[in-house]
């Protein structure tokens, strides 16, 4: 059998103050002289009082709970997902909040469930796509939210991101000042571009807009995760341009594929051919050669978006759109 949990009336007694004392020092709302916040704080250790999350979340109408919104979807890299995850989780808990995470792909559904069960003060959502279809709802909730991500029209929405196409360009840059004249962007697998998402096109995008502006020539392709088919990519672009001397990589699980595959053709990173990678800091130190990368700051972006939401939970004005600006570290592989 149970033991039975411990009242907010056994406090006050014990404390020899009146119950409302005890909620104010507990909720912080009321300015208590310090010998009696002692008093209760030490009754409150002694008695092994714990607050009943579902009375406070009716006494104040919050539940401390914000939603991650995260659909795990073909495509993407759940190593770095779990990142920002984590990242939202950490802050999140330096607020007094709970992260309840939300992965299954069901769209405006899903949202408007978890809206309505009162579960969540506000959501973070993640793998935002250029036309997304959650949009239209996030502008009619009540729950204030934060996108990690911007949608092509992103008025009226709180949205924080990594410029990916500065980032793009960034690279591109780079190696047209390491002399290179014709290089190729590998990207996402091809399931991510069909699905609009917005750091895949916006890279590309970025990635197109300095090679005009450089003068370099190229091409962007898709790049899959699977070894055979990186392979098989790398084939045809050597085989197809054999002029070629640089890569960029966005694309995080197929980063070890690609200077496999160089290898197995005969290429030396960065004596043959150059690479760039658009990557966690952890996955371009751990390659073979260490590559030179763009940041992909998952931490510093979940961050952003819980402290983003928190404003919001408060009634303060935040900015409509945070980007934040790429920075490229030259390791071996340049």
């Amino acid at each position: 059998m149970s033991e039975r949990a411990v009242t907010i009336s056994e406090v006050a007694r014990h404390a020899g103050v009146a119950v409302s004392t005890v909620s104010y020092v507990l909720s912080g709302k009321r300015a208590i002289s310090a010998d009696t916040r002692r008093r209760v704080l030490d009754s409150v250790r002694v008695l092994g009082y714990h607050p009943n999350a579902g009375a406070r979340a009716l006494a104040s109408r919050r539940s401390n709970v914000i939603a991650l919104v995260l659909p795990l979807r073909v495509g993407m890299h759940v190593p770095v997902l779990m990142q920002f995850a984590t990242s939202v989780v950490t802050e999140a808990r330096r607020y007094d909040h709970d992260v309840l995470l939300l992965t299954a792909d069901e769209g405006s559904d899903g949202l408007r469930r978890a809206a309505a069960s009162a579960l969540v003060d506000g959501l973070v959502l993640m793998d935002v796509e250029l036309h997304d279809s959650r949009v239209p709802l996030l502008k009619d909730l009540a729950e204030p939210s934060v996108l990690i991500g911007f949608p092509s029209d992103s008025a009226g929405l709180t949205c924080v991101d990594l410029d990916f196409a500065r980032a793009g360009a960034l690279c591109v840059e780079h190696l047209a000042e390491r002399g290179h004249r014709e290089i190729a962007l590998l990207g996402a697998p091809s399931v991510v571009y069909d699905r609009g998402t917005g750091f895949a096109r916006r890279t590309r995008e970025g990635f197109a807009v300095a090679m005009a502006e450089t003068g370099l020539t190229g091409v962007a392709l898709p790049c899959e995760e699977d070894f055979d088919r990186v392979c098989a990519a790398i084939t045809g672009l050597l085989d197809s341009r054999p002029g070629l001397s640089g890569l960029v990589v966005h694309n995080e699980a197929a980063v070890n594929h690609v200077l496999g595959a160089l290898r197995q053709s005969g290429r030396r990173v960065p004596d043959d051919i150059a690479v760039v990678a658009i990557c966690p800091d952890d996955i371009a130190e751990r390659s073979s050669p260490p590559l030179t990368s763009v940041l992909i700051p998952a931490e510093e972006v979940g961050r952003q978006a819980v402290r983003l939401l928190m404003e919001k939970l408060e009634g303060r004005a935040v900015p409509d759109g945070t980007l934040l600006q790429p920075r490229l570290t030259v390791r071996a592989s340049t």
